[in-house]
């Protein structure tokens, strides 16, 4: 049993680690996206994608899907917080702001998360862990003040944007976890991906017909960047970092899991450098060692809070 579990677990961390790597280069390609299109219309046509994407292999047969109605209901705050709010805050707040100045106020999703998971879940953390945590957001801080971006109040819409985006996601990481009998983790992100293709899909529906567009609905389509962008998007960004995201959310705490987000920062970075041909300096390296030790350090076994009674309380 006890080595099932640990199985379990070495799975989760992978999972994680994905997301990770899902969500960094996410930035570059929604960045890619408003060249061509609205956000409204970025979220539809993602979540058209991602949920085509899911439903295929529920049509073949090869994956089967028996959500019970009164199942829906519990699961519905939970596709509240994650898609809908995560990625209109986050789509609309890149419009404002550059992704350097997104990446230092998403920083704070593992803070917020310590504070909701404590009082939530009871999930207690160590004095380590929260020195780890803290060390991390530090590195993310200190990359992206290094590279000398400015918050001015021009760009303040789209700070606050970015700032219910860390609160949405620090939301749904804890309510996963409260909620973690509520299914497998198929049937929940494929609930999760269905309401975010409605939702989304009635907004810019309503927003093309307010402004006799509707004719213009596919247009973005013409664009190559823009269909890799939003094959990318709804494929790995929204669909795959779901299902990622809640295997691993069942399995591990979650304050380990908020800080992997730094490592999405670091992805960013790279992908950055790879591909937009942005500059690597020496601060990135350095930040990068701190974003590292700080998610290694809060996950590791030396950094434990004590248990408690009951690690996830029933829904």
């Amino acid at each position: 049993m006890e080595l099932k579990n640990n199985k379990q677990t070495q799975y989760a961390y992978l999972a994680a680690g994905l997301y990770s790597l899902c969500i960094g280069f996410s930035f570059i390609f929604v960045k890619l996206a408003l060249l061509t299109a609205h956000p409204i219309d970025i979220l539809a046509h993602r979540f058209t994608v991602s949920f085509a994407a899911a439903s295929i292999p529920v049509l073949m047969g090869w994956v089967r899907i028996n959500i019970k109605p009164k199942a829906i209901l519990p699961i519905l705050p939970l596709a509240l917080l994650y898609p809908v709010l995560f990625f209109t805050f986050q789509t609309f707040g890149l419009f404002y702001i550059s992704s350097s100045e997104a990446g230092i106020i998403q920083a704070t999703v593992p803070i917020f998360t310590m504070i909701a998971a404590a009082y939530f879940l009871k999930e207690h953390s160590s004095r380590s862990q929260k020195l780890f945590v803290l060390l991390a957001v530090a590195g993310v801080i200190y990359m992206v003040l290094m590279k000398g971006v400015r918050f001015e109040s021009a760009n303040m819409p789209g700070t606050i944007l970015m700032l219910l985006t860390s609160l949405s996601l620090a939301g749904y990481t804890v309510l996963t976890r409260k909620k973690a009998k509520l299914g497998n983790v198929l049937e929940i992100t494929y609930l999760m991906t269905a309401f975010g293709f409605v939702i989304f899909n009635s907004l810019s529906v309503i927003r093309h017909l307010s402004a006799g567009t509707l004719n213009l609905y596919f247009e973005p389509f013409t664009s190559p960047s823009f269909v890799v962008s939003i094959l990318y998007l709804g494929i790995c960004s929204s669909l795959a970092s779901s299902l990622l995201s809640n295997y691993a959310l069942l399995q591990i705490e979650a304050t380990k899991i908020s800080v992997f987000n730094h490592i999405a920062t670091l992805i960013t970075i790279a992908g950055g450098y790879l591909f937009l041909q942005e500059s690597l300096e020496y601060y990135h390296l350095i930040g990068a060692i701190m974003i590292i030790a700080g998610v290694a350090g809060t996950n590791s076994r030396f950094s434990r809070a004590k248990p408690t009674p009951k690690n996830i309380p029933a829904a």
